[in-house]
């Protein structure tokens, strides 16, 4: 039975996938795992384990300084030139932790990110899908970037959900907020640390496709 290795997933939502069909599968992360399979879950930093010998890495590295989503932070209309430095040097960094799984020696990689930084400084991604391709009625562009494994088949297809909007308070003046960035507004939303974490949690839809369509290959 081949050993996958899912990085960057606290959620455990691939690992448990995987679990559940007999797959060898192991979630890492700095954080602990919220997914409740702590026996599944390496919490430590997963540049060593990249040396290991893995039949597929799955990773989801964090997109905060990659995504288009903060290209206005980048802006020295919007911020310091200080300010803007820090950032750059930030993305940076957020690049040399993607290309350590672009360049990790396993034949079976996947990496997943949102459109962003990665599409030009490394390359246009294999595969962009949607959740509502896999069962969930929400529109949220997600990059697949592809070694020695099949694109993901679309598993249940719902019509193009319309995007969700919030938009409340005076501060608004009108901006529509989308169903991601949503999340940090209101009472009770949590801390940004709490936050990123909640937009980086993976589908189900695609957790469960991953392992159907990708998992069986090593099993």
């Amino acid at each position: 039975m081949g050993k996958v290795l899912i990085a960057c997933e606290e959620s455990q939502a691939v690992t448990k996938e995987m679990r559940a069909l007999g797959v060898e599968a192991y979630s890492c992360d700095i954080e602990p795992s919220s997914g409740g399979h702590p026996e599944w879950h390496i919490q430590d930093d997963v540049t060593p384990l990249l040396g290991q010998d893995w039949d597929m890495i799955i990773a989801f590295p964090p997109c905060t300084y990659l995504t288009h989503a903060g290209t206005r932070h980048f802006s020295l209309k919007m911020n310091t030139k200080e300010k803007v430095d820090a950032r750059v040097a930030m993305r940076e960094e957020a690049a040399k932790f993607f290309m350590l799984f672009a360049n990790a020696k396993c034949q079976r990689i996947a990496i997943e990110n949102p459109v962003g930084y990665m599409n030009s400084a490394f390359r246009k991604p294999d595969q962009i899908i949607h959740p509502y391709y896999f069962g969930e009625p929400v529109q949220k562009r997600t990059c697949l970037w592809l070694k020695g494994l099949p694109l993901l088949v679309p598993s249940e297809v719902l019509p193009k959900p319309e995007p969700v909007y919030i938009c409340q308070g005076d501060k608004c003046k009108g901006k529509r907020i989308n169903w991601c960035e949503a999340l940090k507004t209101g009472p009770g939303k949590g801390s940004q640390k709490e936050r990123a974490k909640a937009r980086s949690k993976t589908f189900p839809g695609i957790a469960k496709a991953m392992a159907e369509q990708w998992g069986l290959l090593v099993k």
